[in-house]
């Protein structure tokens, strides 16, 4: 008598499955995300896949299949997962805002540099998204007492779920506002992570960008330039702006704070190399 068995699968062959499922459907980077999602469903760390002898279970796989599902649709990694690391903070992301990139941790590095000197700065943080850079800076400040302000009722919502994560003691508010027009400084640091892709541009990127990400949060034009203008009524003499800005776009912002007024204009690089973000000092 023959008997029939059902092929046990390893994590590692589940995870060259998936690779080849996803390098066909032309996602990048299929052998990481592959990991990634293996891991996630099993519930262990990546580097625990080498070593595992537990074989991937029925309920595994159907999950798996399903998560393999929208990364082929080309659905972003971190909203599969439903949350995302940055600095030091575990965020949840979705569709409500922008998921958390690591150029915006530069963002963050140099407010922190700024503020090192200060015991209880006040800062603006202009566009929260998920909460991200507000959030990180009062978590890695522990004087800083942070106002942050979005257009979207959704991206607030979501950043309000971070706050309550962050743990930040209350130092973070969360406003509903256009860009300036509902905060009241004045501060020591204003900053932003504004949109900055051009029009033209839009239709260019990857489609887990265009087919997920919020477009109002993706797309805009001079909006850097605007948060430097308003900002100026807001900052404390000697105060900082810093801004993130797309690539090739840190000359032309740099020009344009200083034909604001802001002195000791810095440009800094991402850890691509590329000048992403725009400093500058406010000096009435």
């Amino acid at each position: 008598m023959t008997v029939c068995s059902e092929r046990i699968e390893m994590p590692l062959d589940a995870v060259h499955e998936v690779e080849l499922e996803l390098r066909a459907a032309g996602v990048p980077s299929p052998r990481v995300d592959a990991e990634i999602l293996v891991a996630d469903v099993l519930g262990i760390a990546r580097s625990e896949l080498y070593s595992s002898s537990s074989p991937v279970t029925a309920y595994e796989r159907e999950r798996l299949d399903e998560l393999v599902r929208r990364r082929r649709r080309r659905e972003p990694l971190a909203y599969i997962l439903g949350e995302w690391g940055f600095r030091r903070l575990l965020l949840k992301v979705d569709e409500r805002a922008l998921i958390p990139r690591p150029e915006t941790e530069v963002v963050v590095e140099r407010c922190l540099a700024f503020l090192d000197n200060f015991v209880q700065p006040r800062v603006l943080d202009v566009g929260v998204g998920s909460g991200a850079i507000a959030l990180a800076i009062a978590d890695e400040h522990q004087g800083a007492e942070v106002v942050a302000v979005d257009s979207s009722e959704h991206a607030l919502s979501l950043a309000r779920e971070n706050k309550e994560r962050a743990g930040v003691n209350g130092r973070v508010s969360l406003v509903v506002g256009d860009l300036l027009s509902e905060v009241e400084g004045p501060f020591d640091l204003v900053v932003s992570n504004p949109p900055y892709v051009t029009p033209e541009e839009y239709d260019t990127l990857q489609p887990e960008i265009r087919l997920y990400e919020p477009y109002e949060a993706v797309v805009g034009v001079d909006v850097g330039a605007k948060v430097a203008a308003s900002a100026r009524a807001l900052l404390r003499p000697g105060g900082r702006l810093v801004l993130e800005c797309g690539d090739g776009q840190s000359a032309a912002l740099a020009e344009a704070l200083r034909s604001l007024g802001y002195a000791d204009v810095v440009e800094t690089q991402d850890l691509a190399a590329r000048e992403r973000v725009v400093e500058g000092e406010w000096r009435p």
